[in-house]
């Protein structure tokens, strides 16, 4: 009776630990993976991101886990050598095998998206930009990931996108209940952020505006995301990033004064320019500079091969040249931005994000807990500006000769296209924050393309405990009896009580 006792309280204690670790052990993560490319007009990022495979009201919940920059050129800079495009991805591609589990490579779905770079080469060289497309589509299919597609985006999707991603990243879309949901409100947190975003070739406005007018619907987008609806104003400006601007304003300087240059007959000519610093001197090929669909239309017959420009690092004078690149002549709609296009009143924040940061950082104007006046930031790119080349060259040793020279252009074209492009002032400058990563992920289009993608791919069930919740408490529930039977059984057999004595008696 002793032995059988034993044997089966050790068993119900067995059986209760048993189903207690069971099922409240650490569940398995369920994690997917997918690439973007981001194939930019100077060079070209791999981003490789993670999400649970249990979705969030119908979107994935996103994280940029690797990036790795691409060696090189952005593919549209193959268009003389288009096979050599695909090759060049392949660094990165193996950073990529490294960082996911190779179990799961066939399954990881693998994107490229190209953005004004490539809509310029097509506008340029279609038959060069479908090769370079081509060369880039085999290498991706030749990695052992899901090859989901290589193609240009459009100016609209990579506004559109990078709304989606710091809006994400700054937890706008979060839905939340009770009494976070009163303070979210009271705190105004649910409302989102506008994006702005400046690469080499185009630049791109992306916000919600209460003042929507239906005169431009070409300008408007629609997103379902976190079970809420938004409507969208975005527009992008192609050959209106910042190394694009700079062809272009030169274009347009060369055009006010070809006519001094007509009757030259030497190989070369000098330009001065007030947007470079003073003692710096660059030279350009004039067949390479009308090549450029930005620059095409203002094409001039020239005595001369070469053009030598020779800086000035006049601000004033800088700004003053910038702002023809501006049309705002005309505005056939109750408000516009520039060159006819039409641009709602601003609302709200706005996130300032690639080259609006990358140039804003460098002159250490990027100070989000307390954003500098726009008084502040001017004058500290006049000062900039006014630093003779061979100062500003031995102070930034480090940096490549080709971007230093062009921060002083750059801040000065920011500048003008904020203020006198958009419209921002004095009152609501403090408005923008610029933003390099927010979290760990980097601010810009990549990740709200990817949180559109995943949409795309079926939510899988939620791994969960083996046991249902009424079948856990029923088998504990029963163990416990037994547990407390044996010793309940136990107790009376070995102590006898005094009833049980006189009835065996």
């Amino acid at each position: 009776i002793l032995l059988i006792l034993g044997f089966l309280s050790t068993l119900a204690v067995i059986a209760l630990i048993a189903v207690a670790v069971t099922q409240n052990q650490p569940l398995p993560k369920n994690i997917k993976y997918g690439i973007v490319l981001d194939a930019g007009s100077s060079h070209t990022n791999l981003y490789v991101y993670e999400w649970p495979a249990e979705k969030e009201n119908d979107t994935g919940v996103v994280k940029q886990v690797e990036v790795c920059k691409v060696e090189g050129p952005g593919i549209s800079g193959y268009s003389h050598a288009t096979e050599k495009a695909g090759p060049s991805l392949a660094q990165c591609l193996q950073q990529a095998k490294e960082v996911i589990p190779s179990a799961q490579h066939k399954e990881t779905p693998v994107y490229l998206g190209a953005t004004a770079g490539m809509r310029l080469l097509r506008l340029q060289n279609e038959s060069a930009a479908d090769k370079v497309l081509s060369s880039v589509g085999n290498t991706l299919r030749s990695a052992p990931f899901n090859f989901q597609g290589a193609r240009i985006i459009t100016g609209q999707e990579e506004g559109a996108y990078g709304w989606i991603t710091i809006n994400y990243l700054l937890g706008n879309f979060k839905q939340v209940s009770g009494w976070k949901k009163l303070l979210h409100s009271l705190k105004s947190l649910s409302e989102t952020s506008g994006a702005l975003d400046l690469g080499g070739a185009s630049t791109q406005i992306t916000f919600v505006s209460k003042d929507l007018s239906s005169e431009s619907p070409e300008n408007q987008l629609y997103f379902r995301l976190y079970g809420k609806d938004y409507q969208v104003y975005t527009h992008s400006f192609l050959c209106y990033g910042k190394d694009q601007a700079l062809q272009k304003k030169l274009a347009m300087d060369l055009q006010a004064t070809w006519i001094d240059f007509y009757f030259q007959t030497v190989e070369n000519s000098d330009l001065p320019d007030p947007c470079f610093h003073k003692g710096y001197e660059r030279t350009i090929n004039i067949s390479d500079f009308f090549k450029n669909p930005c620059t095409s239309d203002k094409k001039k017959q020239l005595p001369f091969s070469q053009l030598h420009i020779k800086g000035e690092g006049d601000y004033q004078k800088c700004r003053e040249s910038i702002q023809k690149l501006f049309n705002k002549s005309r505005c056939p709609y109750s408000s516009c931005s520039f060159n006819e296009i039409y641009l709602p009143p601003l609302q709200g924040d706005f996130g300032a994000f690639s080259a609006f940061y990358f140039v804003m950082n460098f002159l250490n104007l990027t100070s989000e807990r307390n954003p500098f006046a726009l008084n502040k930031v001017t004058s500290t790119i006049e000062i900039f500006c006014a630093q003779p080349w061979q100062e500003v060259k031995t102070a930034y040793h480090h940096i490549k000769e080709k971007y230093l020279s062009e921060y002083c252009f750059s801040g000065a074209y920011i500048l003008s296209l904020l203020e006198n492009g958009y419209g921002f002032t004095e009152n609501n400058w403090q408005m923008i924050h610029f933003l390099g990563k927010i979290g760990s992920s980097d601010a810009g289009w990549t990740l709200g393309y990817m949180l559109n993608l995943t949409n795309m791919i079926p939510a899988e069930e939620p791994a969960g405990p083996p046991l249902s919740h009424g079948s856990y408490v029923g088998l504990m529930v029963l163990c416990s009896l037994v547990l407390v039977s044996v010793l309940l059984f136990a107790w009376l057999l070995f102590h006898k009580p005094k009833c049980l004595q006189k009835g065996i008696v």
